[in-house]
């Protein structure tokens, strides 16, 4: 191994920098045979001449390249090409040329050694090997490399192709300044929907990218990024936001290919916004929810009681969400139909026909001698079923096996036997043209009578004193 003449460090390879210490030798100067180096453009050998008859094909043979990392006490460190070639002395073969070629800067770089002629006749034929570690390169650069004689023989030529490490390798991005992704902090107005960034720990002569992303899977844009010059003083950029999701982040990298990133997620908390992208499609009667943020939640429909702020779940209605839509199909649009979310920090309720912006149906009772008239109302053609039931607690109500179907503008009567009456006896109407409807309850209204004893004299009196109309809320 090399190192660049005048300077007191080591060149040392990823991972062994301990070891490598004791084997090296002057830049350009393989060990054992004298020899100068001096850059070179590359010019004057790039035109090649015919080989003599005595010049061996084999005259250059096995190129291997590697990265090597050069530390100066004090100084950064940084990463140079260690290149490897076995060699044939020959008397027509005056010196080595190495260049490298960046395929991502179109930048090339030579290092040309000139052996001793005395020494190359002497050791004619000989076999010796060469190193070389002076070209520096940058971190995951695409390298193309060449070793050719000097003069240049036509055919009698090293090539490769070379990747240098990015700063995934442990020592690469632990030691090269072009890895500190920096540490970012902001400031947020709220008013103005604008984040200002501010960037520290990167190199100062480098430029630094930052921008707001969606993290999903991968971070996905949201606007352009914005550029902070390394001559600049000022190491902060204002970015502006459309809304506060938990997985808007801030990222930061380097003007480098394949940087390390660094993410800022300050806004997880922020979930109640999550819940407010509904859509109703009234030509599907389809009813869809899209998280604009990754989140683990159990999606449900659900009845809202107005009476004391419950929402009682539909069967058969839960959902979860890995994915990036929750979708119901045939959905009733009635205002107390609502969507309930639920993740470790709680439960959420949003009730999306509730403003009255799309039909609704009611259902009203009256009582007519001694039978039960229900009717519905609707904007919209509609089926419905007529349940009577027994209510055991506030969110359920026990059937009692009077079962009725009814088509709105219809009505439907029902006569409940007076052994049957109770103070809990509801009537419970909901669509049955529809997969999910909200089931709606009036109770009390004809057996209120129960108890009332027919020796008051006016048995019709007491069936016409309980005589009423309810209509459901919206």
């Amino acid at each position: 191994m090399v190192v660049p003449s005048g300077i007191s460090a080591f060149c040392c390879p990823l991972m062994e920098q301990v070891d490598a210490l004791r084997r090296l030798g002057p830049c350009g100067k393989p060990v054992g045979i004298h020899c100068k180096s001096k850059p070179s453009g590359g010019i004057f050998n790039s035109f090649c001449h015919d080989a003599p008859a005595s010049l061996s094909s084999m005259v250059l043979k096995s190129m291997k390249i590697s990265t090597v990392m050069k530390c100066v006490q004090g100084s950064p460190c940084s990463l140079h090409l260690n290149i490897k070639g076995t060699l044939s002395l020959d008397e027509n073969v005056r010196g080595l040329e190495i260049c490298s070629f960046s395929l991502d800067t179109q930048q090339s770089q030579c290092i040309n050694v000139r052996f001793t002629r005395k020494k190359s006749k002497i050791l004619n034929e000989k076999k010796v090997q060469v190193e070389f570690n002076c070209i520096e390169v940058n971190v995951a650069q695409h390298i193309y490399v060449t070793m050719k004689t000097v003069p240049h023989y036509c055919e009698v030529k090293l090539s490769q192709q070379y990747y240098v490490e990015d700063c995934r390798n442990s020592d690469v991005g632990k030691y090269i300044p072009a890895c500190s992704a920096g540490k970012l902090d902001y400031t947020l107005d709220r008013a103005r929907k604008i984040v200002t960034v501010n960037v520290s720990n990167f190199p100062r002569d480098q430029d630094y990218y930052v921008r707001l992303c969606h993290k999903w899977f991968t971070c996905e844009d949201v606007g352009a990024f914005a550029v902070i010059k390394g001559k600049e003083s000022l190491k902060s950029v204002s970015l502006k936001y459309s809304q506060l999701l938990p997985c808007l982040c801030i990222e930061g990298w380097l003007a480098l290919p394949d940087a390390r990133r660094i993410q800022l997620c300050p806004f997880e908390n922020d979930t109640q916004v999550l819940w407010d992208n509904i859509v109703y499609n009234p030509s599907t009667q389809t009813l869809a929810w899209e998280p604009a943020c990754p989140v683990l939640v159990m999606v449900n429909l659900c009845r809202f009681t107005k009476s004391n702020d419950y929402c009682e779940d539909i069967e058969n209605s839960f959902k979860n969400s890995p994915e990036k839509q929750v979708k119901y199909s045939r959905v009733d649009t009635h205002p107390r139909l609502c969507m309930k979310f639920t993740t470790k920090r709680g439960s959420w309720i949003k009730c999306p026909f509730a403003h009255g912006e799309f039909p609704a149906w009611k259902m009203r009772t009256s009582a007519v001698a001694e039978q039960i008239q229900v009717f519905f109302t609707s904007q919209t053609k509609a089926r419905f079923s007529v349940l009577v039931c027994n209510r055991t607690q506030m969110a359920s109500c026990e059937s009692l096996g009077i079962h009725h179907s009814v088509s709105v503008g219809d009505s439907v009567s029902i006569t409940v036997p007076r052994e049957m009456c109770g103070s809990t006896i509801c009537i419970q109407g909901w669509r049955t043209d529809v997969d999910y409807s909200v089931p709606l309850q009036i109770c009390d209204t004809y057996c209120g009578f129960h108890g009332q004893s027919h020796s008051d004299g006016n048995p019709a009196k007491a069936m016409t004193h309980r005589m009423k109309s309810v209509q459901s809320l919206h």
